[in-house]
């Protein structure tokens, strides 16, 4: 049988849950397990692909082709594997699944209750979870804090579980310790409060993972283990990290590993994690940095900027850079300040590559296609995600084949130059309101050109990609566009779509923009081939 690992959060969210559920994946994984990781996001939706991205942070797509968490992906780049659908699940996919079931008559006439239906359908989906990666442990992210309303049925389901088998089950209590500047204190109040709100639920946490900005002291770790019933030893100091790989190599400073294979009774290897200690201590030594810029929208709360929009993009361009020795600048870039004045697309020049990744809605549309005209006049190195490949393909259209009206239908419906357009298939789901998990989604082929940039970059002539899109290169104007000069160096064999456009090594020094989200497959000891090229030519200029 499995064992099972619960990780809840404490005080408040967005102290690393999912960051220290992955690490301790990492840290059991390098000891010899089998480990996955399955998130639970307390919200009615069925899934995270209709959340808004400001609010919720990047949509993550698996390969299977599910809307996720962004946390999903957190697992697959520490883990270094793919993480599949049955390991997401959402209050509103819980109840979806129950109310199913009773439909179908498959509770056999009787009455269906909240409890304890929700949780045994929480508890199946867990061992279902498990099973079908048969992993040796499984670990289990809860999503909010505890004491929260939401949260309390996914607490019971785990409750059950320790309760029928109490040796496979632990729990892991992610609390945050402030230090008020007024006071100069860490202050271990807080969490004491939510140890004694998880109680309530009937669950005593077997580990506290202690986020602060600093480390743990020993006055703080006597306190906590006095107040919340723990034994020193399984108080971990969690304190700011400036790279998030570096947290596993925190954890097993305190011994976390070892501690949690004692309470399990596991026997594992000594940690084999040579190469990615030997990653955290490069980037720690690097010192020349190439400055990126990202064109975006979606990072803006009222005066804070937010990264969780484009996780999976920072975390790729991290990655190819950290290859070639160097630490990436990002600069976030407002492209509705480019809509209102073009005077502003000089600061372009100051970077070394411009990034336009993914998106919706009409919302800085003109201020990404001025940015990109403005990258391939000035042979600034372009990278396109998704969206990214769209607006390319539209400001091509525009300033070098004179469709002046050429857009995508997304946005101008009745465009005279529909360069970008629906789908098919996808206008029936649009006629009947069908928005949600309705997109083109998860890996897809895609057939590499020969004598093109992307082939030699793959170095393969089939691979595969994930997608999240509706909207799709109209081959109407094919023919036009590869007149002028567009190269389209990736296709997908099934469905004849375009893929990968780029524009030739002697006319720019990288202009490639891709229909899919390469992102989602880079991984730390892998960085993706597209996004290391693209650094390799920012570090050429």
């Amino acid at each position: 049988m499995p064992k099972y690992i619960f990780i809840i959060g404490g005080v408040m969210s967005g102290i690393g849950k999912g960051i220290t559920t992955a690490s301790i994946g990492r840290i059991l994984q390098d000891r010899g397990f089998k480990v996955t990781a399955v998130k639970i996001d307390p919200y009615i939706n069925i899934d995270a692909g209709t959340m808004n991205p400001i609010e919720h942070g990047e949509v993550f797509v698996t390969e299977d082709g599910d809307e996720t968490d962004q946390d999903i992906g957190n697992y697959e780049r520490f883990l270094n594997k793919n993480i599949p659908s049955i390991n997401y699940m959402t209050t509103g996919r819980v109840y979806e699944a129950v109310i199913r079931k009773e439909r179908n008559l498959e509770f056999n006439g009787r009455c269906v209750e909240v409890v304890p239906d929700i949780p045994n359908e929480v508890i199946s989906r867990i061992r279902k979870a498990a099973k079908e990666s048969v992993s040796d442990i499984a670990l289990i992210e809860v999503g909010g804090t505890v004491g929260e309303y939401q949260s309390l049925l996914f607490l019971e389901a785990a409750r059950l579980m320790h309760l029928k088998h109490p040796k496979d089950v632990l729990f892991v209590l992610v609390s945050y310790l402030p230090i008020p500047n007024i006071i100069g204190e860490m202050k271990t109040k807080p969490t004491q409060y939510a140890v004694r709100s998880l109680n309530s639920a009937g669950i005593q946490p077997d580990f506290i993972i202690a986020r602060a900005a600093l480390p743990l002291d020993e006055p703080r770790k006597r306190k906590l283990s006095t107040f919340c019933n723990l034994d020193r030893r399984d108080i971990i100091s969690a304190p700011d990290a400036e790279c998030i790989y570096e947290v596993p190599l925190n954890f097993e400073k305190d011994k976390l590993g070892e501690r949690i294979l004692k309470k399990l009774n596991f026997k594992g290897k000594k940690s084999q994690n040579n190469d990615w200690r030997k990653l955290v201590n490069k980037i720690k030594n690097i010192k020349k940095s190439v400055k990126i810029g990202i064109v975006g929208k979606y990072f803006m709360s009222g005066r804070f900027t937010l990264m969780d929009s484009y996780i999976s993009i920072i975390e790729a361009l991290k990655h190819a850079s950290w290859f070639y020795g160097s630490q990436s600048e990002i600069v976030w870039l407002d492209a509705e300040k480019y809509e209102k004045d073009k005077k502003y697309l000089k600061e372009l020049r100051g970077y070394d590559g411009v990034v336009v990744p993914g998106g919706f809605g009409g919302r800085g549309v003109e201020g990404k296609i001025r940015a990109i005209g403005y990258c391939r006049k000035n042979k600034i190195p372009f990278f396109g995600l998704c969206y990214g490949m769209q607006l390319a393909v539209i400001e091509f259209a525009r300033n070098i084949c004179g469709l002046k009206k050429a857009h995508t239908t997304e946005i101008k419906p009745k465009t005279p130059n529909p360069v970008i357009d629906l789908m098919p298939e996808q206008k029936k789901k649009l006629r009947i309101k069908a928005y949600g998990g309705t997109m083109r989604l998860g890996g897809y082929n895609c057939l590499l050109q020969k004598n093109t940039i992307s082939r030699k970059i793959y170095g393969k002539e089939l691979i595969s990609e994930r997608h999240r899109h509706r909207y799709e290169f109209n081959n109407a104007y094919k023919d036009i566009l590869m007149k002028k000069g567009l190269i389209i160096s990736g296709i997908n064999p099934e469905s004849n779509l375009v893929e990968i456009i780029e524009l030739p090594r002697e006319k720019h020094p990288f202009f490639v923009a891709t229909q899919f989200h390469p992102e989602f497959k880079s991984r730390p000891l892998n960085p993706h081939p597209l996004f290391r090229e693209f650094i390799k030519s920012c570090l050429k200029k």
